[in-house]
């Protein structure tokens, strides 16, 4: 009896969209990042548009996937590669915009991320369960951070003079500085952008803070 070949397996919904997060993840940018890397809009890629409101699948068109490759110069046999490649490095952290961090309800008292609105990225581990991932949007933090850099932010990490961290304010202002000092009563901060003022907040005034231990670039 000749015995017959084994069937392909067909391709998968989630191996299509896992590839194309390994591919945003090789780029060193989000989903929403490569979306608007390649020239369309910056949700196309996200996971709330992955699946519909009835809960049918939602596959990637193959004109977006094809911009994705061209945005990333990468080829089709690369992203054949990366739908088969099962391996991760790195975990998975809650991702949001800048422009939303200073919204209500994304943050616990200490810092932490809550509540709706997160994507996700991959990036490299991080020895905090409570980290996360924010997307710099502007050119307020030129030259130390571009517009679609991602920062890794650690709620646990400790903090030292001449960190680069994430602060908010009691009045929910969000600002990313480099640490001058800190003492009990005020915490000096560092522009990194020199057309903007350096800050002196009162202890009072900080809500929390946080450091940057990751950037892609």
């Amino acid at each position: 009896m000749v015995k017959q070949p084994k069937a392909p397996r067909p391709l998968t919904h989630d191996q299509v969209w896992s590839a194309l997060d390994r591919l945003a993840e090789r780029a060193g940018l989000s989903p929403s990042g490569l979306a608007k890397r390649a020239g369309l809009d910056p949700t196309t890629f996200n996971r709330s548009k992955r699946v519909t409101g009835g809960g049918r699948e939602r596959w990637p068109s193959t004109e977006s996937v094809s911009k994705a490759l061209a945005a990333t110069n990468a080829s089709i046999d690369t992203f054949v590669q990366l739908i088969g490649d099962g391996g991760r490095t790195g975990q998975s952290v809650p991702l949001l915009g800048f422009t939303q961090a200073g919204s209500s309800g994304h943050f616990d008292d200490s810092g932490a991320p809550i509540g709706k609105g997160w994507d996700e990225v991959a990036l490299p581990a991080v020895s905090d369960e409570h980290a996360y991932a924010l997307e710099i949007e502007g050119d307020q933090m030129k030259p130390t951070y571009r517009e679609g850099d991602i920062i890794v932010v650690s709620p646990a990490t400790a903090i030292r003079r001449g960190d680069r961290v994430v602060v908010r304010t009691s009045g929910g202002e969000v600002m990313v500085k480099e640490l001058k000092r800190r003492t009990a009563k005020v915490l000096e901060l560092a522009s990194l952008n020199p057309d903007h003022p350096d800050r002196m907040l009162d202890a009072d005034e900080v809500a929390w803070i946080a450091r940057i231990v990751w950037v892609s670039q």
